[in-house]
């Protein structure tokens, strides 16, 4: 007696030929990482100094490390819980994340319980007896619909480009992470620099109006020209003029800080009690090498998961190629009588494998292929832009490094000479020995010097962040 095919025996066999398509490989080409197009060292990288240990590079220190000021660690962590841009970069990971589960998924067969009831009605003429007759069959059980038995790799490949393009947004939420504390960083340095050029403004108004008050005296007394009285009465206007500016400044920045952070600011934010002299940024970060960027950066490593994306796609473009196998099947009871569904000797099965064979197709599968291989190559550029763009940035940010310092004690000695200048011509002034316009003139040149400083002050300051962002800090905490 030969023996009969039972569900059991073909549901193993089923099961064994899928394990053998789960443990396939890929049509996918095999993945080589572009080379670099850049330079193999920076220009100017003696700011990279040796006080700092090698193994200490910018993308291992933390913001907090970075930012010991205690007012600007509560902004940023108050920024990191708030901004909405960073919000929504982190739910486009969930949401990758969750795709990337749904494309998981397809690798299993999806069980599912069915249940159906099916009542047909057959016309005198098309029935045997030559009477109409009523049918209804009725079955319930456990069934599996259209699996596909990934032989050449078509769903493993779509499952590795959802999970790269998963890293990739990923990296993308860290590099939106860094450019916020940057960027939350410079507003609040913007800040401080506007309020004190606002405080400058003020005690420069004050000053031009004592000198104006003072001229005007000596104008009544006929010892000043009137031509004195009204280039001192410019003077105090314009200082009036500037205050009007900063403060309109100073309001911008502060709803540019409130839009970073994402809530309202109090009142007392950047009010001045803590100068750049104060900050105690890190003064020295060592550069390092160009291709270190490859991993500290994460805008290039999201570039990178992007092409391992693309290289993926390709794998399930050439898997179109060939047959794919889907296995659909049924298990459970079935009777033309509903209350005896579940009697004994009701137990029905079906296996249905289908195999489908690419034939003709309009040539869309070789134009699929096609456009994955263009995708790829659109990503390697895209991949070593962002190669190119980092170095730039950074490249900007050594060079800026280099002058900054120097730049700035020459501003520091310039605003020192224009001091001494200013209080030269002012005695002058007062005693009669010399004109106002030798006073204003002197007293215009320290004012700008002043307004330079705290400007230059700002520029190093900003560089330092800058610096400390382009080289991959920032993301830690």
């Amino acid at each position: 007696m030969s023996a009969r095919p039972t569900f059991h025996g073909i549901f193993r066999g089923g099961v064994f030929i899928a394990s053998m398509a789960l443990g396939g490989c890929t049509l996918a080409p095999r993945y080589e990482q572009p080379v670099a197009p850049v330079q193999p060292q920076y220009e100017h990288t003696d700011v990279a100094s040796a006080a700092v240990p090698v193994a200490q590079v910018a993308g291992e220190i933390g913001w907090k490390e970075f930012f010991p000021d205690p007012e600007l660690q509560a902004l940023l962590a108050r920024a990191l819980v708030n901004n909405r841009d960073l919000r929504i970069a982190t739910l486009n990971v969930e949401a990758a994340r969750a795709q990337y589960r749904i494309q998981r998924a397809e690798l299993m067969p999806a069980i599912d319980a069915q249940g159906s009831s099916t009542n047909a009605r057959v016309p005198a003429s098309l029935s045997q007896t030559g009477e109409s007759e009523l049918g209804r069959t009725y079955s319930a059980g456990f069934g599996v619909s259209a699996f596909e038995l990934d032989l050449f790799g078509r769903v493993r490949s779509l499952r590795r480009a959802a999970l790269e393009d998963y890293f990739r947004l990923e990296e993308t939420r860290t590099a939106a992470q860094l450019v916020l504390v940057s960027e939350v960083a410079n507003a609040w340095l913007t800040l401080i620099a506007d309020r004190q050029l606002l405080a400058l403004a003020r005690e420069t108004h004050d000053s031009q109006r004592k000198s104006y008050d003072l001229t005007k005296l000596r104008f009544d007394s006929g010892v000043s020209s009137e031509i004195d009285l009204h280039r001192s009465e410019t003077s105090w206007r314009e200082a009036e003029v500037d205050i009007a500016q900063q403060t309109r400044r100073v309001a911008q920045d502060r709803n540019a800080l409130a839009l970073l952070v994402g809530e309202p600011l109090p009142p007392e934010v950047a009010d001045g009690a803590r100068p750049f002299e104060a900050q105690t940024f890190a003064k020295t970060l060592p550069a390092g090498l160009p291709a270190e960027l490859l991993v500290r950066r994460p805008d290039v490593r999201a570039a990178e998961h992007a092409l391992k994306a693309a290289n993926a796609d390709i794998g399930a473009a050439r898997a179109a190629f060939f047959p794919s196998i889907e296995l659909t099947g049924f298990y459970g009871q079935a009777s033309n009588d509903l209350s005896a569904l579940f009697q004994s000797g009701h137990t029905a099965w079906s296996f249905t494998p289908q195999v489908h064979l690419p034939i003709f197709s309009g040539g869309a599968n070789l134009a699929g292929l096609d456009l994955a291989n263009v995708r790829k190559r659109i990503e390697i550029a895209h991949y070593e832009q962002s190669i190119q763009i980092a170095f730039r940035e950074v490249a900007d940010a050594l060079v800026t490094r280099s002058t900054l310092d120097d730049q700035l004690r020459a501003q520091e000695a310039l605003t020192r000479a224009s001091d001494l200048g200013y209080k030269l011509a002012d005695t002058r002034y007062r005693g009669g020995v010399d004109s106002y316009l030798s006073a204003l003139i002197a007293q215009r040149d320290f004012y700008t010097a002043q307004r330079q400083l705290i400007v230059t002050r700002l520029a190093g300051a900003v560089n330092l962040v800058q610096l400390y962002t382009t080289l991959g800090g920032g993301w830690k905490e």
